[in-house]
């Protein structure tokens, strides 16, 4: 088989899911890591958004940053097509339904609600990057809404954290949040032993404890994430 026929094939299109889902579970945990900083005002009263400000500046200038930034959009599209083009193959070979509905004792509902669970991601994707990523890119530009500036030691910086805490202020946005935070928990709860899988770890030991090690990472990062909008609309990190 060619390469070009394998990247067309069901399996090559599953294999190229597996790698871009991996990429992207890496991305999320740098990506939590960074959105953290916003729990410095705990451990400094004074503090009121300036870490997570200087490093989210760091990311958002640094050049090998901003080059695997484009990589990152680039494994989205191709993660989101490709589950697109999946989705769509399996709902067309399934043609006529089971005879008997075997539910959860088959499979999980979350495995069967893929394409469902990833739309739901994307709308949440489209709103996160238009509350953030445009502005702070592409702030002041075409008449898009441009972030307020903050001065730290004579440097000017964007001031994600307080916008942030505006956005935040919306409880409709907050549980919008929460329920995309769940749907990524979902996502990844069989995402991220699937990928595994279809890259071909199927030795019991390896899959027990990617199965745990995912379950967890399922379950905590996507709690940290939903934390942050809570938390500030709280007050607990202002």
């Amino acid at each position: 088989m060619k390469w070009s026929e394998f990247f067309t094939s069901s399996i090559g299109k599953k294999f190229v899911m597996a790698l871009t889902g991996i990429f992207l579970v890496s991305f999320l945990l740098v990506h939590v890591g960074v959105n953290s900083c916003i729990y410095a005002t705990l451990f400094d009263g004074n503090d009121h958004g300036e870490l997570f400000n200087k490093v989210a500046h760091f990311m958002g200038t640094m050049i090998l940053i901003r080059i695997v930034e484009v990589g990152l959009f680039v494994g989205f599209f191709i993660h989101i097509i490709q589950g697109l083009v999946l989705e769509i193959q399996n709902r067309s070979t399934r043609g006529v339904g089971y005879a008997v509905n075997l539910g959860n004792r088959g499979s999980t509902w979350y495995s069967r609600s893929m394409g469902l669970l990833g739309t739901l991601l994307l709308l949440f994707l489209i709103m996160h990057l238009s509350h953030f990523w445009i502005p702070s890119r592409l702030g002041g530009i075409g008449g898009i809404h441009e972030l307020d500036p903050v001065e730290y030691e004579g440097k000017e910086y964007h001031n994600l954290f307080a916008e942030m805490v505006k956005i935040f202020q919306n409880p409709l946005v907050v549980i919008l949040y929460v329920l995309g935070c769940i749907s990524l928990a979902y996502h990844l709860l069989h995402g991220f032993q699937s990928a595994f899988r279809t890259l071909g770890v199927g030795n019991y030991r390896y899959m027990k404890l990617i199965r745990s090690f995912g379950t967890g990472f399922s379950i905590i990062v996507p709690l940290a994430f939903a934390m942050m909008p809570v938390s500030v609309y709280f007050g607990w990190v202002v």
